[in-house]
């Protein structure tokens, strides 16, 4: 096996440096605020598992870039609104190099810094199917 150039934990931490992070006490206090939209880009299985913060949008990982692209055909309306956008997955690797991507195609967004984890953790509002 062939090492690898960069880590995993490595990519994160270059995409950390370069992304806004919002706490989870911050995203708490901005819940269910008008100008925000959370996104909880974990695949379902974790939504229906662990639960959701309720109001979210779900956005799956995998599809996350042709859903904010205007020019996909899978471009979905939400990501067309003049709010502020935090990503969040469990522990916000996924989350930091999502916003990363987002970020280099002229999307604004933001992540939860320490994810669903921790927003449960700190008693943030969980849903559930």
């Amino acid at each position: 096996m062939t090492a690898l150039k960069t880590s995993a934990a490595e990519l994160v931490a270059r995409a950390r440096a370069r992304i806004e992070e919002v706490s989870t006490e911050d995203l708490i206090a901005m819940h269910g605020g008008p100008d925000v939209v959370i996104v909880d880009i974990r695949d379902i299985r974790e939504r229906q598992r662990s639960g959701f913060i309720p109001g979210s949008v779900h956005a799956p990982r995998g599809m996350l870039e042709f859903w904010v692209d205007p020019a996909s055909p899978y471009y979905r309306e939400v990501f067309g609104q003049d709010k502020r956008y935090v990503l969040h997955c469990a522990s916000g690797w996924r989350s930091a190099l999502a916003v990363a991507a987002l970020n280099d195609m002229g999307f604004a967004a933001a992540h939860l810094a320490d994810g669903f984890t921790d927003w449960v953790a700190k008693g943030g509002p969980v849903g559930k199917d």
